[in-house]
């Protein structure tokens, strides 16, 4: 058995019309992420999850709110599904943030982490998911640093690669968990 996890970015907030890299920062929903979130919960509704786990920042939380306002899937908030924490950048321009992407592979942002310690955090909810959610679907809520851990964690894709040319947005990435996960720790870059 396994796993299959739904992943859906959260909906377009304010400062990402304004060109803001939000990190930490709770982030809130524009006019539009509202109707997106709303064009989300129609897209999916229910579409068999046993639960949502979204990142416990604000303009995730909000989403599966607009999306899900009944409760049902049950939603959870994880911290280990926030954005990566640009420190001193938080809530900066987001060209600035992506123009230091592939310094922080390892290296933290200034008072902030690393996208190798968000790989770190999202593996150890991938562990729990493996543990607690076997046979199930799960739509996860979330940022894209953990779209890229997925991705590396999941399907072994280089996080440098991930980082250099972040693929554009579609509506749901599809994954599968299986249940000897985790898989051996990759090491390319």
């Amino acid at each position: 058995m396994a796993v299959e996890i739904v992943y859906e970015t959260h909906a377009t907030t304010i400062d990402n019309e304004a060109g803001i890299a939000t990190g930490w920062l709770p982030g809130e929903l524009s006019e539009l992420g509202r109707c997106q979130a709303r064009e989300l919960g129609r897209r999916r509704p229910g579409d068999g999850f046993a639960a949502v786990f979204t990142s416990d920042l604000h303009r995730a939380v909000q989403t599966a709110g607009i999306a899900f306002p009944d409760g049902r899937p049950p939603v959870h908030q994880d911290i280990r599904l926030r954005e990566c924490n640009y420190g001193d950048h938080n809530g900066s321009p987001a060209s600035l943030v992506a123009a230091q992407r592939m310094q922080r592979i390892d290296t933290p942002f200034p008072r902030g982490q690393s996208y190798r310690q968000v790989v770190t955090a999202t593996a150890a909810f991938l562990h729990d998911l493996a543990a607690d959610w076997n046979n199930s679907t799960i739509l996860v809520i979330a940022h894209s640093a953990n779209r890229w851990a997925l991705e590396h964690l999941l399907t072994g894709a280089p996080l440098g690669d991930l980082l250099k040319a972040p693929s554009p947005w579609h509506p749901g990435w599809h994954y599968t968990l299986p249940t000897d996960w985790p898989v051996p720790t990759r090491t390319s870059r």
